[in-house]
């Protein structure tokens, strides 16, 4: 997934989608465990997908905490 994609994105949208990548990436780790996954790689996009969900979603709350702050 892309920044910027992300960036166009409402917060609850992202909230969303970090629900949904949380529980691919446990079943990942679940595959990873039991010896069933082919491809491991998927493990670092999933975690950096998660890391960039909640670094967009704590930017655009700040910026609204900012916008509400300048008013």
């Amino acid at each position: 997934m892309k920044a910027h994609d992300i960036w166009e994105m409402t917060p609850e949208e992202i909230e969303g989608r970090l629900e949904d990548a949380y529980a691919e990436l446990f079943n990942l780790e679940f595959q990873f465990s039991t010896g069933q996954m082919r491809n491991s790689a998927r493990l670092g996009q999933m975690r950096r997908d998660i890391a960039r969900l909640n670094t967009i979603l704590r930017a655009k709350q700040l910026q609204r905490v900012e916008a509400q702050g300048a008013e």
